[in-house]
């Protein structure tokens, strides 16, 4: 089986997200140079020295004792966590990006979003989202693929 570029870095974005401990929504994020090198990537988290027990996942109840405080998206940790400049750079998502995501995503110097959902697409935040990103000229698509899974092995072939 041959992947596409676009298959793998989704699928390097898809087994990030599998780092989250979020109950709800997993997120993975992967930024690629215009080399097709990897630069970055990330999920869904605390930030370091956050103990993951020690702050809520829920997501309702007073503010202060949900996790949308507290929680670094996928997205930003893949900017935070990047090891060069990310102008002209690509970012896959498992998710479309949060507003405050954009913000990061465009200041950063990424050019294109490449996502695989966006299931919130009638939120205003992705709305915004979607009105920031086209102002600033970075491409967005969804992904098309006709794959449904890629098996991982972790065996070694004998």
């Amino acid at each position: 089986m041959i992947i596409s570029w676009d298959e793998y870095f989704m699928g390097v974005a898809l087994f990030s997200a599998y780092r989250s401990k979020d109950p709800h929504t997993q997120v993975g994020a992967c930024i690629v140079n215009e080399d097709k090198h990897i630069v970055g990537v990330g999920y869904n988290g605390m930030p370091n020295g956050c103990d993951d027990h020690e702050y809520p996942w829920g997501r309702t109840g007073e503010f202060a004792e949900q996790k949308y405080p507290y929680v670094v998206h996928a997205e930003l940790n893949a900017i935070l966590n990047a090891s060069t400049s990310l102008k002209g750079c690509r970012i896959y998502t498992s998710l479309f990006p949060c507003n405050e995501c954009c913000k990061a995503i465009i200041q950063s110097g990424i050019r294109e979003v490449i996502y695989l959902s966006d299931k919130y697409a009638t939120a205003d935040s992705t709305k915004a989202s979607k009105r920031m990103l086209a102002s600033a000229n970075v491409t967005c698509r969804r992904m098309e693929t006709e794959l449904t899974e890629v098996p991982v092995r972790f065996t070694p072939e004998e």
